[in-house]
């Protein structure tokens, strides 16, 4: 039973725990714009698991990968375009409407060596958990030197003139 025990904790180790809903905007190989599936990082690999598969990056290759913030609309497709039709504007109105949403960007290489990117949109509060256990797998990322090097606001008021 002693040995069973110490192993549990290794098993978990190895599989991830976080699961998040995601929609692969584009990039991976074989699976179609706007796929629907759910991301995971498992063995050290981003595993994306899809209604056609199954696709896996490994986190060794991932060269970039950055965690974002973004909206869209909250009213779909067709009720958005009917309500366009509603008197005095109330059409838009809807569409002022907009649901916070995280987006995943991962820079890799495939197995010929070729660069290759892919874009993945969740809910909000999911992408920097993702991000943060992928760069704990092996990935690279590019933002710890690009934050460094961010260009701080002037305090020079928009008036002032330079003199040489």
């Amino acid at each position: 039973m002693l040995v069973v025990a110490a192993a549990i904790p290794e098993l978990h180790a190895q599989q991830s725990l976080k699961v998040a809903k995601a929609v692969q905007i584009v990039g991976l190989p074989g699976v179609k714009e706007n796929a629907k599936g759910t991301l995971t990082i498992e063995n050290g690999n981003l595993h994306f698991v899809h209604n056609k598969g199954v696709s896996d990056v490994s986190a060794a290759s991932i060269q970039d990968v950055a965690a974002g913030t973004d909206s869209q609309k909250a009213v779909g497709k067709t009720v958005g375009t009917i309500s366009m039709a509603a008197p005095y504007g109330g059409g838009r109105f809807l569409s002022l409407f907009r649901k916070k949403m995280d987006t995943l960007t991962v820079e890799y290489r495939d197995v010929d060596g070729a660069l290759r990117g892919v874009i993945f949109t969740m809910p909000s509060g999911k992408a920097e958990a993702i991000k943060t256990e992928l760069i704990a797998s092996g990935a690279r990322t590019k933002a710890t030197a690009d934050q460094s090097t961010t260009a701080q606001p002037s305090t020079r008021s928009l008036g002032t003139e330079v003199k040489q």
